[in-house]
């Protein structure tokens, strides 16, 4: 009897990862909160919303409310556009803030970073250019990144981008969009003034440029008077698009956000939205619409608790940065910017500060153009100010002060 031998088996590897997924990295900021995650830590780093200001209540109220009197509603598929009572609900909340909408011109989102990827799906082919600040909201270069776009900054200053440079930028690299955070910037903190705001709208007009203005800190002001979204400003009408997320003033675990924008493109992103999701859960937006009645309230005090965190962390700062720092002052939102001088290098600085149970952001990743890694971010709103003042005594002791 002949045995035959079994054949070799051979294998051939499979095909390779998109071009866009090898090239586009991960989350710095994510990164560092996984390394950061044990209790004990003083978390400077992320941009959370405080857990224990939630209106646990108030929230569980509104869904048992929906599951109670629209079960069948609330458990089945839903519009690609979003729940009309939400967008109902929104439509007059930001006519109220000043700028007239309708239901019909809003998109509900999965988070407004979900927002930003429609945008790009719906306006960016690889190769095209997208203008944004420096620095940067760094998911927004992720986003842009993975579509193939070209990210270029736009040189500015404590007031945002330069109305000057933007104009160069736009004659010499034929960008398609211009993407913006003016108010309470992540990561800076800062506020793009209404003079500038016109300028930009002005500019976009002029020149055939989407503007993307992204708000998810609008609501969260501690000082000063509120500003007009660019989207209100002559010539930027028919071409601004508007975001606006409920996770900083409702509850970051809804995922629910929104977009503003002109009857074509909101079509595109809708288009765009069903084949990413079909929709956003509807449970969460009904539950959302019946919030919207005692949202004010809520945003009142948190806004009272943040403003008392971040005048903490801005009273301990000058004890826990090295003597020739500087920093901002921001008049609302969650974070705070911090330059060190010049011999700091704060990515290279952050395991010894780790090592004291406190932890911040580099400004590094945030940069389009090349960075200043003497930068770092500061998230005020998630500790008490006893803890904030804990926090930067361990940042001073990393620093080496």
């Amino acid at each position: 009897m002949t045995v035959t031998e079994p054949a070799a088996s051979s294998t051939t590897p499979v095909p390779p990862l998109a071009a866009r997924a090898r090239t586009v990295g991960g989350s710095p900021v994510r990164d560092i909160l996984a390394v950061t995650a044990r209790p004990e830590v003083i978390n400077f780093a992320g941009g959370l919303p405080a857990p224990e200001l939630f209106d646990r209540e108030g929230i569980a109220a509104a869904f048992h409310q929906v599951l109670a009197q629209v079960p069948e509603r609330a458990l089945q598929y839903s519009t690609t556009e979003g729940e009309p009572t939400l967008r109902a609900g929104l439509a007059v909340r930001i006519s109220t803030q000043g700028l007239p909408t309708t239901p019909d011109d809003l998109l509900i989102t999965t988070g407004s970073q979900q927002a930003l990827s429609l945008l790009s799906t719906a306006l960016l082919d690889p190769g095209d250019t997208v203008l944004v600040e420096s620095p940067c909201y760094l998911a927004a270069l992720q986003v842009f990144g993975l579509a193939g776009a070209r990210v270029v900054a736009v040189p500015g200053d404590d007031d945002g981008v330069d109305p000057a440079a933007l104009e160069e930028l736009i004659r010499r690299e034929r960008p398609k969009l211009l993407y913006l955070v003016p108010t309470f910037q992540n990561p800076t903190g800062r506020t793009m003034p209404t003079a500038r705001r016109a300028a930009v709208a002005s500019t976009a007009a002029r020149h055939g440029l989407w503007i993307v203005e992204d708000d998810p800190y609008g609501e969260l002001r501690y000082e000063g008077e509120r500003v007009p979204w660019i989207a209100t400003h002559p010539g930027a009408e028919d071409r601004t698009v508007l975001l606006g997320s409920f996770s900083k003033v409702m509850a970051p675990g809804l995922r629910l956000g929104w977009l503003r924008a002109p009857a074509e493109l909101l079509r595109a992103c809708a288009v765009a939205k069903q084949a990413a999701d079909l929709h956003t859960p509807t449970l969460n937006q009904l539950a959302a619409a019946r919030y919207l009645d005692v949202l004010d309230a809520h945003v009142a005090k948190v806004r009272a608790v943040y403003g008392e965190r971040r005048d903490a962390m801005l009273a301990g700062l000058p004890g826990a940065l090295p003597d020739g720092s500087s920093w901002n002052r921001p008049e609302g939102g969650m974070f705070l910017w911090a330059r060190l001088p010049d011999s700091y290098d704060t990515t290279a600085l952050l395991p010894q500060v780790v090592k004291q149970d406190v932890a911040y952001v580099p400004g590094a990743p945030f940069y389009a153009a090349t960075p200043d890694p003497s930068t770092l971010r500061l998230c005020f709103v998630t500790q008490t100010p006893e803890e904030i003042g804990e926090g930067l005594r361990r940042l001073a002791r990393g620093l080496g002060i």
